[in-house]
């Protein structure tokens, strides 16, 4: 019901030109007799005829209304009106001088076919504009996953990817590639004393605070819980470690304040610095967090 009521009007009109034909064939020839008839040529024509309607029918069945669909609709009635006179031809003997049914059994099919054409063509590029934005829904959906859910940063699979690159473009370059890592110290501690609430609240701070305090080419994620790692493009070792402190002096001097009661939360942080050798991502993390683990053992405040 749903389809007679939205395709009712190309239905009809398809129906109507059917009727026509039949009418016509009927005032002006003589229906032939049952051993005139080929049904080799009525079996190829009226089924072919018959698949073109049932194509339409499909058609409009499951493509919205559009350019597209006006332009495969109007060339299939058109094939199907082509095959249906053809068909209609082997049950009805016109005149010999009666050369309109020519018209009327050729004439549609070309037209038919350069108007599917047409419509093939569009659909091939609706479907390529489709194929484009559903590319960019899948890529930014998995992109959405490797972010952390807490802080505008990339998580930790994120910063693998993010390394791989960087390891391969410094490698081309010939140029120094670095990491900072920044562990805040006691965060459990802080986390008990006011709530998980306010330890993501410092943790949001502590993001925005490391940004501002990197250059627009470092790039800032969060490996894990309280712990960011910054990777540092065309950076040697000395002035990571400049960076390193820079940064340990910026979380020492955030003048963070609770929400519940407004008092000052005092934070530090231990820093570690790697610098990239011949080695996979997995190797220099691996580097980068036995450095901080032996800064965390050294160091009585990052302890």
């Amino acid at each position: 019901m749903k389809f007679l009521r939205l395709h009712a009007l190309p239905m009809l009109g398809l129906a109507l030109a059917a009727n026509f034909g039949l009418q016509v064939y009927l005032a002006t020839g003589q229906i032939k007799t049952w051993a005139e008839i080929n049904w080799m040529d009525v079996a190829g024509e009226g089924g072919s005829a018959m698949l073109a309607l049932a194509w339409l029918t499909m058609l409009l069945h499951s493509r919205p209304a559009g350019r597209v669909t006006r332009l495969l609709a109007l060339g299939l009635a058109c094939v199907f009106f082509s095959w249906w006179m053809d068909t209609l031809d082997e049950f009805i003997q016109l005149p010999e001088l009666a050369i309109w049914d020519n018209w009327l059994e050729t004439a549609p099919m070309p037209i038919g076919l350069v108007l599917l054409t047409f419509g093939i063509y569009h659909l091939n590029q609706e479907q390529r504009a489709i194929s484009q934005q559903m590319s960019k829904r899948e890529k930014l959906f998995r992109e959405h996953r490797l972010f952390d859910k807490l802080t505008p940063l990339g998580a930790a699979e994120y910063l693998r990817q993010h390394v791989q690159r960087a390891l391969t473009q410094a490698h081309e370059e010939q140029q120094p590639l670095s990491l900072v890592a920044v562990d805040l110290d006691d965060f459990s501690a802080l986390n008990q004393r006011y709530g998980q609430a306010e330890g993501d609240a410092v943790l949001q701070a502590m993001a925005q605070l490391l940004l501002l305090n990197l250059r627009r080419q470092d790039l800032l994620c969060r490996l894990a819980g309280d712990r960011f790692v910054a990777v540092l493009p065309n950076t040697g070792e000395s002035q990571a470690l400049q960076i390193a402190v820079e940064l340990q002096n910026a979380v020492a001097s955030l003048a963070h304040k609770t929400d519940q009661h407004g008092e000052r939360v005092h934070l530090s942080a231990c820093t570690a610095t790697v610098m990239a050798f011949d080695e996979d991502v997995e190797q220099l993390l691996k580097r980068l967090n036995l450095s901080l683990a032996k800064a965390k053992q050294q160091l009585p405040r990052c302890a």
